[in-house]
């Protein structure tokens, strides 16, 4: 039996278990910084790694590989067992382009097993086939034409439309089939004049991101606006995550969204700086922050692109 002694040692070990929280689950993710490659497991090591230079866009297929970009123009494809690549596609020589200055800021594996690609330079989406045939081309609309900023994420949504983050416009634009805008969106620079730079003390509002929601919203991760926005259909601002909003947090350049099955939201955080996550996962109704990925010192700062690789069916 305890002695009077022991009590209050017994005290603390019963409220210790009375009020410990559960661990957060850890992801698994694929993603890119410092010249690698990399797959990282759920206890933060690294699984399977390749050089590789900077991309702006990366999907995990159903096959394991991995889709993305090479140089400034190129989608390839790698097998993950050998590392090669095992197919292409050159934007900046194909269908029409040669000798024109292309770059990629953007694609996506579509259901049907084609390709979607957003091209900057010559302001179109296309999708084509695996034989390189172009299927469909869409012309955009761009108020301020730069092959490096004409576009970066862009995706094709459930109603068959084209959701185009335009960085230089500051405009987020829905296209239907056949390229006409039917749904815009300015970033708003909430009174803040704008600031050059890549950091956390810079400000615009070159968009990087963005989600159609299941609500009919559509969540903006708004680049250098250090924010997250969630907009209604008639542009009213329904929810905003702040720069500082989140405890021990500063949002630099947001930049990749992903929503999880669950309603969480995975925000990529490039450009922070070390002590800060290149990745923070929010319960978005309470901002409370679930799960963070700070490896600064294996990545470096310019993290722009990840994939959870744990959760199916999450949006992004």
């Amino acid at each position: 039996m305890p002695t009077l002694a022991h009590r209050p040692f017994i005290l603390i070990a019963i409220a210790c278990c009375l009020f410990t929280v559960p661990a957060t689950a850890q992801h698994s993710l694929v993603t890119q910084g410092n010249g690698k490659l990399s797959i990282v497991n759920n206890q933060g090591d690294v699984d399977w790694e390749m050089n590789w230079g900077g991309i702006h866009d990366i999907h995990v297929l159903e096959s394991g590989n991995i889709l993305t970009r090479k140089g400034r123009n190129q989608v390839v494809e790698i097998d993950l067992k050998t590392k090669k690549i095992v197919w292409s596609y050159d934007s900046g020589n194909q269908n029409g382009n040669a000798g024109k200055q292309v770059e990629v800021h953007a694609f996506q594996p579509l259901m049907d097993g084609n390709i979607m690609i957003a091209e900057s330079g010559v302001a179109r989406i296309i999708e084509v086939n695996r034989d390189g045939k172009l299927l469909k081309e869409v012309k955009l609309t761009v108020d301020n034409p730069h092959p490096h900023m004409d576009t970066r994420l862009a995706r094709k949504i459930a109603n068959g439309n084209y959701l185009v983050c335009h960085e230089g416009d500051g405009k987020l634009r829905e296209y239907d089939g056949s390229g006409k805008v039917v749904w815009e969106y300015e970033v708003p620079m909430f009174g803040q004049d704008a600031k050059n730079g890549h950091g956390s003390d810079s400000f615009g509002n070159k968009l990087f991101g963005a989600v159609r929601l299941t609500n009919g919203n559509t969540l903006i991760a708004t680049g250098n606006g250090h924010s997250v926005i969630e907009v209604t259909p008639d542009k009213k601002v329904a929810w905003h995550l702040k720069q500082k909003e989140l405890p021990g947090i500063t949002l630099a350049w947001v930049t990749t969204l992903e929503v999880l099955p669950n309603g969480n939201y995975v925000i990529g955080n490039c450009h922070a700086g070390p002590g800060q996550p290149l990745l923070v996962e929010i319960e978005p109704k309470n901002k409370r922050v679930v799960w963070q990925f700070d490896q600064f010192e294996r990545f470096g700062n310019s993290v722009s692109n990840s994939q959870i690789l744990d959760v199916k069916n999450s949006i992004r």
